[in-house]
């Protein structure tokens, strides 16, 4: 990448549960152009913190609920995103872990993209990017480090239930489309 490539910034959640047995399964997304597995990501919100962000782009493309895990991002790539007639643009992807809770029935991007919940070895394996293989085989090392609570347990972690956020920022959408 030469000096004089503009590099713009992208936000995304890198979604997981733990199952009653322990494991961890991830979920991934396709993407609408291409159909490839993908994680939920997008551009920056004006007011937003970027894990805020990541939180909100898991709503609209997977109707997922939860908590962001921690303050500190999983890790970031850079990545070559195609641009309908134009030259592809150089991102840099900041991934946050986040902690499913529920999986809405309705979201505005249903029917757009199909949801799968994987193990996290298949779902390393299913993605292009070598870079997010590696940062989704890193999340059992990331839980393990921050033990996130189970859904409804109260937690003195300083990460704030990003779900209520979410259900605002949807409506304050809703309410500035009108």
């Amino acid at each position: 990448m030469s000096s004089k490539t503009r590099v713009y910034s992208q936000y995304g959640a890198v979604p997981f549960r733990i199952k009653r047995s322990g494991d961890i399964e991830i979920m991934l997304i396709t993407s609408r152009d291409t159909g490839r597995w993908i994680v939920p990501k997008g551009w920056p919100i004006s007011k937003l913190k970027p894990r805020q962000v990541a939180a909100q782009e898991a709503w609209e493309e997977a109707g997922l609920r939860g908590k962001i895990v921690g303050k500190a991002p999983l890790g970031h790539y850079l990545y070559s995103k195609a641009m309908e007639d134009e030259p592809p643009l150089t991102c840099k992807l900041t991934l946050f872990a986040l902690q499913v809770s529920r999986q809405r029935k309705s979201w505005p991007e249903k029917g757009q993209r199909k949801t799968a919940w994987f193990d996290v070895a298949t779902a390393a394996a299913t993605v292009r990017e070598p870079e997010l293989a590696a940062i989704i085989a890193g999340v059992p090392r990331m839980v393990e480090s921050q033990r996130p609570v189970s859904v409804g347990q109260k937690t003195d972690d300083p990460a704030e239930p990003i779900g209520l956020d979410v259900d605002r920022l949807v409506a304050k959408e809703k309410a500035r489309q009108r």
